[in-house]
């Protein structure tokens, strides 16, 4: 296979299945976030304003999109597993900057792999942030009793002021957590046709008080939080086994969340049955 028989070019929305094709044999050999490869996130990252595609006696073997409407500009490149180490991904690299000019470029990757880290670092470029992609087999759950005074109910919209306030307190510690308006958050939820408010759970105190809450989306894992002054009773690992139970109970066979690569819930996870499953991750070039 070699890189001279290349013919490199744009391609399109006509070349999707191309594209899927592609992202399906990296996340195969690297994991990484499954819904990369549905056409709504494949579109989104790959057929941007500009793209560049490397083809090989008719296959898709590397592809780069690069989104210029927005800054810094963004970038989401590919190389199949079979064509790596010959140049590609450092060319790909390469034209996304030209791309750029003398805007900030910012890498977004949802199939992690550390020859692609070990480039972007030789390049300049700094990891603003990574986190793992867990999954877990519905066949083995585990059992988490409930700590003592607390009751978790389904998520209604009635509830949805609490549901917010609790999401608002759970994560304001957080380095950089900017909260949203809550129509904003709510309306979100309102709108996404996956959204499982009935699998969804807002815990609540021997008070009433709302204490924590687990949002969940599709077979996923959304979002997971506690108020600090209730953190270290378990609510978390209860609301999340309990999610986990409702999903198997609802006919799922699979759940999966991502969690920051330095957020101690990431142990939580694996001791409740969830696997790492790979990583994703974004990088910044920044301009002096």
């Amino acid at each position: 296979m070699d890189p001279t028989t290349l013919t490199w070019q744009p391609y399109g929305e006509e070349h999707l299945p191309a594209l899927t094709g592609l992202a399906q044999a990296c996340l195969a050999a690297d994991g990484g976030l499954p819904l990369f490869v549905q056409s709504p996130l494949l579109r989104a990252r790959l057929l941007q304003a500009r793209t560049l595609g490397a083809w090989h006696d008719g296959e898709l073997v590397a592809a780069v999109g690069v989104g210029t409407d927005r800054r810094p500009v963004s970038m989401t490149g590919l190389v199949h597993p079979a064509w790596r180490g010959r140049g590609l991904g450092g060319r790909l690299l390469s034209w996304a900057g030209e791309q750029a000019g003398s805007e900030e470029l910012l890498v977004t990757t949802e199939t992690w792999s550390s020859g692609a880290e070990a480039l972007f670092a030789a390049r300049g470029f700094d990891r603003t942030f990574v986190e793992w992609v867990q999954r877990h087999d519905l066949g083995t759950l585990p059992d988490v009793a409930a700590p003592e005074g607390l009751r978790a109910e389904p998520v209604t919209w009635a509830a949805g002021p609490e549901l917010f306030a609790t999401y608002q307190a759970s994560f304001a510690d957080r380095p950089g957590f900017r909260a949203p308006e809550a129509e904003e958050w709510l309306g979100e939820l309102r709108e996404d046709d996956e959204y499982r408010p009935d699998l969804s759970l807002l815990a609540r105190g021997p008070d009433g008080r709302p204490v924590g809450f687990v949002n969940v989306i599709g077979t996923w894992i959304d979002q997971v939080g506690v108020v600090p002054e209730w953190r270290k009773r378990r609510v978390g690992a209860y609301l999340v086994a309990r999610a986990l139970r409702s999903l198997a109970g609802d006919g799922a066979g699979e759940a999966w969340l991502c969690v920051n690569d330095d957020n101690p819930a990431a142990a939580l996870y694996r001791r409740l049955g969830f696997a790492d499953a790979g990583r994703r991750a974004r990088y910044l070039l920044r301009h002096p």
